[in-house]
């Protein structure tokens, strides 16, 4: 009995071994990648089935007209929204066009079995393309509106602790590269964006335009009012800690403030549902069993009569 147990665990470890071996350690792989034959995983790679699709979505996206305009626009929304590949303007003029043709021909699947006039499905068949073609546009517009709010949303902190990196001796370049590194988890949108600002230090760019660049990249208007500040306290040469502790209690009152308005509009925010759902079930209940002792004695006893 302890032989067939030995012999079974022994089996399971060479089991579990050679798992290990095959799935994770890899050594075939660890070799080519130190000898630099790449060959086998990129064409692995380019046959994956998510890269084909992508690839079509991308072919598709060159059909559409695309006018300067309507490209700035677009480019400047996915770039709020954090889609900085390149191509991505391409892939969402293609999935536009996909979902157009989709939509419709779902929807003429969906309603070949009902009985209705055909001017009614011409003219649900049209918004569904309508829908499919600038639904893409809403998703991007909505993804650029979050990651406004997530930046929004995190620039008080931030705000402080650059407060905090300037007054402690460092330059204003190397706080908003000290902040972006300590923010990266907690508010990692806000984390990217100013290390953008220090990538454009680095690469050459005068400190103005590099903080132009990221109010215009992000378009929050409290991150454009610190920007401003900023420009400001380095055109005139005053004190940069003095002017972020100021504008940081600026901004400390305007939460406040904005706090406080929405407190106030609660009450009148709550008076549908409590008239829509609280006071018909309170009035179910108060008066539900005076009405039915009502029906049940008081009717009885008018028919009697």
């Amino acid at each position: 009995m302890f032989l067939i147990t030995v012999l079974i665990f022994v089996a399971m470890v060479a089991l579990a071994s050679a798992a290990g071996m095959k799935m994770y350690v890899r050594p075939k792989e660890a070799m080519e990648r130190v000898v630099g034959v790449t060959g086998p995983a990129e064409a692995t790679q380019a046959e994956h089935p998510s890269l084909a699709f992508h690839e079509i979505i991308k072919r598709l996206g060159n059909f559409v007209p695309q006018s300067p305009k309507d490209v700035t626009v677009m480019q400047r929304r996915l770039i709020r929204a954090g889609i900085r590949k390149e191509g991505a303007l391409k892939v969402l003029y293609g999935a536009k066009v996909a979902t157009g043709i989709i939509f419709p021909l779902l929807v003429l699947s969906f309603m070949a079995g009902v009985a209705t006039d055909s001017g009614n499905k011409i003219a649900v068949v049209l918004a569904a393309a309508a829908v499919g073609f600038f639904g893409p546009n809403e998703y991007v517009r909505r993804m650029a509106a979050r990651r406004q709010h997530q930046i929004a949303r995190g620039l008080p902190n931030a705000l402080d602790l650059l407060v905090v990196c300037v007054e402690s001796g460092l330059g204003l370049d190397q706080a908003i590269l000290q902040v972006s590194k300590e923010l990266e988890h907690a508010h990692p949108e806000i984390s990217e964006e100013f290390g953008f600002v220090n990538l454009e230090l680095k690469a050459g760019k005068r400190r103005v335009e590099a903080l132009r660049n990221l109010a215009e990249r992000t378009g929050v208007d409290d991150l454009k009012k610190l920007v401003a500040v900023l420009i400001q306290a380095d055109r005139f040469g005053t004190g940069v800690a003095q002017s972020l502790r100021a504008h940081a209690d600026f901004m400390r009152v305007q939460a406040r403030q904005v706090a406080e308005e929405k407190a106030a509009k609660l009450g009148v925010k709550l008076i549908f549902p409590i008239f829509f759902c609280i006071l018909p079930s309170l009035f179910v209940v108060t008066v539900g069993p005076v009405a039915m002792k009502i029906v049940r004695e008081l009717v009885p006893m008018m028919n009697n009569l």
